[in-house]
């Protein structure tokens, strides 16, 4: 398992991207926006986003800190 404490500032995103296995974000502080082709889910503090295993990426709503975390 791999953990790393992520931020963003509002309007930033990370690319879109794929990663083998199982991938989580969990929210730490502000809004963060997973997209997975059309579709959305939105992430608050506390929330744990599960990763689709196709293309996607993180865009910050708000300025954002998460703990993103990969299982292989």
């Amino acid at each position: 398992m791999r953990q790393t404490v992520m931020a963003l500032r509002q309007g930033e995103h990370i690319h879109e991207h794929e990663h083998p296995g199982e991938v989580t974000v969990q929210v730490l502080h502000g809004q963060v926006r997973l997209v997975a082709g059309p579709d959305s889910w939105d992430g608050l503090p506390g929330d744990l986003l599960v990763m689709p295993e196709h293309r996607h990426r993180v865009e910050a709503v708000q300025d954002s800190v998460f703990l993103f975390t990969t299982a292989r």
